[in-house]
């Protein structure tokens, strides 16, 4: 018996489907002196960036240390999205944001930091990295865009429309089963609201 194998998306594959929304025909390499297929490509970086910028359980990562360089600076890995300190009193004295790729404190107005920070950080991912079920929606909201942008034709934008809104349920519902949430809370764990801090006695 031949073993199962599963192919999933590739930077390839998510062009084509976006070609193939605009009426295109399909490529077999990536090649970026074609202007359509570079502005497909760059629907797509651009789609991802902004799916993956909501923070999802897969790139969403809490508590992250940070350790200060010798001159007491902190340098942020080129793939962060978003980052801020932890939900811990320890760090109501500072007020950072990100700088170019440093760690700035706007309370105490310094880039200077002394020990390990602890943040909470989205992150941004290859799209080759992410879960299946993402690749399907960046690459279908992606083609929605190119349908409007490129061809103005809304039936092609509608079909597009349609397909990433099930591809975003589909997102949704790996977010539910992988993040384990619970109305109320969890310690250590992610919530909008917590109530399991009000109840503890």
């Amino acid at each position: 018996m031949f073993p199962t194998t599963y192919d999933t998306d590739t930077e390839l594959s998510a062009v084509n489907t976006i070609l193939g929304t605009i009426g295109q025909a399909p490529i077999t390499t990536l090649d970026f002196q074609n202007p359509e297929v570079s502005f497909a490509y760059n629907l797509l970086e651009t789609a991802s960036e902004d799916v993956q910028n909501e923070g999802w359980v897969f790139n969403r990562e809490d508590a992250y240390p940070l350790i200060p360089n010798s001159d007491g600076e902190v340098l942020l890995p080129e793939n962060v999205l978003q980052m801020d300190f932890s939900a811990d009193p320890v760090y109501r004295s500072q007020d950072v944001i990100r700088r170019g790729r440093k760690l700035y404190d706007k309370k105490n107005h310094t880039y200077k930091f002394t020990g390990k920070l602890e943040c909470d950080i989205l992150w941004k991912f290859d799209y080759s990295d992410l879960p299946q079920c993402f690749k399907r929606y960046i690459t279908l909201r992606a083609s929605r865009v190119a349908a409007a942008q490129m061809v103005g034709n809304q039936e092609a934008y509608k079909y597009a429309s349609d397909a990433e809104g099930m591809a975003r349920a589909a997102c949704v519902e790996y977010e539910c089963n992988q993040g384990d949430y619970s109305y109320f809370g969890f310690e250590g764990g992610y919530s909008a609201y917590q109530p399991f801090k009000v109840l503890a006695r």
